[in-house]
């Protein structure tokens, strides 16, 4: 039986009530260990073949642990931790270690290069660094330039002047006592993301406790998760989508997780572990689905999968078939920002249009509206939009941290502004348009021009750049650089390859330009601003 099964109903009655205290870690996890202790999450290693189960009460006892370790390090509420882990078990216990005693993470991807690095702890003014092995040196390289940074904590090998995982979580006692630790209130400070805008570099979301909260009706609604699930969402820890699929929602419904830590995307085993593992809803970006669509599905036993969900773009018809073909069951997309949780889904209780982001979720005012702020007419393009109510709405942030001038340029009119543009139809189905900013979207990955033009200016060929993103059939869109050449260098093949082999070092690989066009000149307003837009025609 699904979560919901008519829409019309639990959308006008469901309303989310959260707790003026509340800690996701305390309230969702320790309380599960004690009361009804069951699988939480299913380690596997890159082989696919070392596989390791571990109950609600490990996760409780891992994460005393550590944040007994962090006590022992002088860490209080309030500190603020950079988080580089891949897709390892430690990663949860330090999310949810300290979480409890309300050190604010900031999970970052790992394909952050140093500067990206640099960057993030500095503008934050980070006192802490909690990284994997393969990480440290990356810090270790600017850490001298961070003189926030107090504390570094590695997961794995020892490295001087570093704390060790290990040596910090094996003395460290298994009980943490909450009423020694300052009360944790819905509205404290949990998380902070980064997120990248168009015209500067990566802008701080910050999350609050009531944040994890809401992401029940992620659970619930979008991805259907119920007690006997075993879910799998295919992201990096540093994205806001491993917080959507890797660790609020489904334990927020009790169902069990898959933590899968493969080295690049390997189609075939993901298709055999979902078999070997029995998972029952999975969730990946639509340029997963495209290459499974190009594989013999018929080949794979993939009964187990009762609910698939797609988020991130898009996904075509023909990939929404083919897995049909394989599976009997429809992909179902969501829509979120790192800003919100899922505002916007198809469900399992109503047809599924294709091609449509579907509507609104339960216990979130989600409308299209003009620059005016009024909800537009039907089949009219607007931007989508959430009001701005008191308190907010479910799993709204309330604003960019310590950026006024970005927080005023969305929340306007009494609505927050995604950016993203969209129509409804008659039956209230939304249809997603495009970005209202130059946003790149490709593999899931969102991209800012103007930090690959950045780095493009340090390659000492570029006299000026302007990136767009390419529509591309499996990437959804590729990053294309347009770049004038400083007068002592001339276009060929062999400097385009040192420019992307240039940019694969110098910022984080995914977003090296994979076309580069030499130009003479680019197209700009009056005011000097690049028209992105005439060079997408023109692509």
């Amino acid at each position: 039986m699904f979560n919901m099964t008519n829409y019309d109903d639990v959308k006008a009655s469901f309303r989310l009530e959260t707790p003026a205290l509340y800690n996701f870690a305390f309230d969702v996890i320790d309380k599960r260990a004690q009361e009804a202790d069951k699988l939480a999450y299913i380690e596997v290693d890159s082989t696919g073949e070392n596989i390791r189960y571990y109950q609600f009460s490990d996760l409780s006892k891992r994460s005393n642990q550590f944040a007994n370790g962090l006590l022992s390090l002088g860490a209080k509420k309030g500190d603020l931790a950079f988080v580089m882990i891949p897709l390892v078990g430690e990663w949860y216990s330090v999310m949810l270690g300290c979480c409890k005693l309300g050190v604010v993470t900031m999970p970052a991807t790992n394909l952050l290069t140093s500067q990206d690095i640099e960057y993030r702890i500095n503008r934050s003014k980070a006192s802490m660094a909690i990284v994997s092995a393969n990480n440290a040196d990356k810090v270790e390289a600017i850490k001298k330039n961070c003189p926030s940074l107090k504390t570094l904590i590695v997961i794995g090998e020892p490295k001087e002047g570093w704390c060790t995982f290990e040596s910090l979580t094996q003395p460290a006692s298994t009980h943490l006592d909450r009423s020694q630790l300052a009360p944790s209130k819905a509205s404290d400070l949990m998380m902070i993301y980064f997120t990248s805008g168009t015209t500067g570099m990566p802008k701080m979301v910050p999350r609050d406790n009531a944040y994890a909260h809401a992401h029940t009706i992620t659970g619930k609604y979008w991805m259907d998760q119920q007690e006997n699930d075993i879910h799998w969402t295919l992201s990096d820890t540093g994205w806001a989508k491993a917080a959507w699929g890797m660790l609020y929602s489904p334990w927020q419904m009790g169902s069990a997780m898959v933590l899968f830590d493969g080295v690049g995307f390997d189609a075939e085993l993901h298709l055999k572990l979902i078999e070997k593992l029995g998972v029952t809803t999975f969730c990946a970006p639509p340029t997963v689905y495209r290459v499974f669509a190009q594989m013999d599905l018929s080949s794979y036993n993939l009964s187990s999968v009762r609910h698939a969900l797609g988020a991130g773009e898009p996904l075509n018809p023909e990939v929404i078939k083919a897995w049909y073909n394989a599976t009997g069951g429809k992909i179902y997309d969501g829509y979120g920002q790192t800003e919100t949780i899922n505002i916007v889904a198809n469900y399992p209780c109503m047809p599924v249009k294709p091609g449509s982001m579907g509507k609104p979720v339960p216990g979130v005012n989600v409308q299209v509206v003009d620059e005016k702020g009024d909800i537009c007419a039907v089949d009219c393009i607007g931007s989508i939009a959430i009001e701005l109510t008191e308190p907010l709405q479910p799993g709204m942030f309330e604003g960019y941290w310590q950026d006024d001038e970005a927080t005023a340029m969305c929340f306007k009119n009494g609505w927050y502004y995604t950016g993203d543009n969209c129509s409804v139809d008659k039956d209230g189905y939304f249809w997603f348009v495009g970005r209202s900013d130059d946003m790149i979207n490709s593999s899931g990955y969102r991209i800012s021009p103007f930090e690959v033009e950045s780095s493009l200016l340090e390659h000492p060929a570029v006299l000026e750049s302007a990136v767009i993103g390419k529509l591309d059939e499996a990437r959804g869109e590729v990053v294309k650089a347009f770049i004038i050449l400083a007068s002592n260098y001339q276009p060929s093949d062999e400097l385009r390859r040192d420019i992307q082999a240039f940019m694969k070092k110098q910022t984080a690989p995914y977003k090296y330009p994979r076309e580069i066009e030499f130009v003479e000149s680019l197209p700009k307003t009056i005011s000097g601003k690049i028209r992105r837009i005439e060079l997408r025609q023109n692509s």
